[in-house]
């Protein structure tokens, strides 16, 4: 590189130098699902902007093989070498398959409350998120930030577990059901009004623990750059106490699953990115619905400057992902995913 780095302008030697930072950070990123919260807070952080460090050595690749210089090589060597982190940003296609006779779908969704406080401003915006779901009609559907006042709007399904929090009790996460719920349970995370609670339920004569998890909530306004603010010091410090949080909750899920003797399924919001170690922890060896099936970035996020994907449908290996849909209707500041799953046979 050192003899190629001679033959350029000064205007090439320039990119290539930044094309060269960008590669290292891209490198490093690989080992953040690695990098435990507690002990490397600052370094989870960086696992949000593994999308930037991707798409900017794609965009370096592209600009060298344009101009027909031996200097994609390094992006070509960092994105192949990280294969398995490209194909989880970015899906050419979904790998479909023809649902089972006795398939279900699962669907999970932050709702952000039904937007009780009028953050979209646009009327019945409430009523919107009840007919999506309601013309989806899932078998089970995982709500996050639910408020209790939409309880009455999900009488199609005759099971349920609503798990309200806080000072008056009116919001938290449910779990609505079409299949008869056996046992259901809450692991109380401390501290915080974020959660995970389950439900258990029979298919085709196995019992089956279905999960809605929300880890800690990284607070951050999609709508604003907060990170050119002068608080950007004090931003980075809660952002990386907010990742220890969701280690420990991580920890505590991990403790309830390995209790469990069922085949699993977890729907929820993470908080944090599949790059992460939170993620890490918690999918484990399970199957990844939007890696298996999805399309495109997968944005879960309405985050503005990069695609974000903090919602997940994992499910354990006996089951087979038959489709997986993010939906692009903006009535939330998370889009709903949702999911078509069988056991195997």
């Amino acid at each position: 590189m050192a003899e190629q780095q001679k033959k350029l302008g000064f205007f090439g030697r320039i990119v290539f130098f930044f094309n060269s930072v960008f590669a290292a950070l891209l490198l490093l990123s690989y080992i953040l699902p690695y990098a435990v919260p507690k002990s490397f807070p600052i370094l989870s952080v960086l696992s949000l902007l593994v999308p930037v460090f991707i798409i900017i050595n794609f965009i370096f690749l592209i600009y060298w093989i344009l101009n027909v210089r031996k200097q994609f090589l390094l992006s070509l060597f960092v994105l192949v070498i990280g294969y398995s982190h490209v194909t989880s940003l970015y899906k050419f296609s979904g790998n479909t398959t023809e649902a089972a006779e006795h398939s279900i779908s699962v669907m999970s969704y932050n709702v952000r409350l039904f937007n009780i406080y009028d953050w979209i401003k646009e009327a019945h915006v409430d009523d919107k998120i009840v007919d999506l779901v309601q013309t989806e009609s899932p078998d089970v559907i995982a709500f996050q930030e639910f408020h209790k006042k939409q309880e009455a709007d999900f009488t199609a399904y005759p099971y349920k577990h609503v798990s309200l929090k806080g000072k008056n009790k009116n919001t938290g996460q449910a779990i609505f059901s079409k299949i008869p719920i056996i046992h259901k349970g809450s692991l109380q995370f401390p501290n915080t009004p974020n959660n995970a609670i389950y439900i258990d339920i029979v298919l085709q004569q196995d019992t089956v623990r279905v999960y809605n998890l929300h880890l800690e909530s990284l607070r951050i306004n999609p709508k604003e750059e907060e990170f050119s603010q002068e608080n950007s010091e004090r931003l980075l410090k809660r952002m990386a106490n907010t990742f220890k949080m969701q280690q420990s909750q991580a920890e505590l899920f991990e403790l309830n699953r390995k209790n469990c003797p069922y085949k699993k399924i977890i729907l929820g919001d993470f908080n944090n990115t599949q790059f992460s170690n939170v993620y890490k922890t918690i999918k484990g060896t399970m199957k990844d619905a939007f890696v298996e099936a999805g399309s495109g970035f997968g944005k879960t996020l309405d985050y503005p400057f990069f695609p974000m994907r903090i919602d997940f449908i994992l499910t354990d290996e006996n089951f087979t992902i038959h489709k997986f849909q993010t939906f692009s209707q903006h009535y939330s500041d998370h889009f709903p995913i949702k999911s078509v799953i069988s056991l195997s046979e």
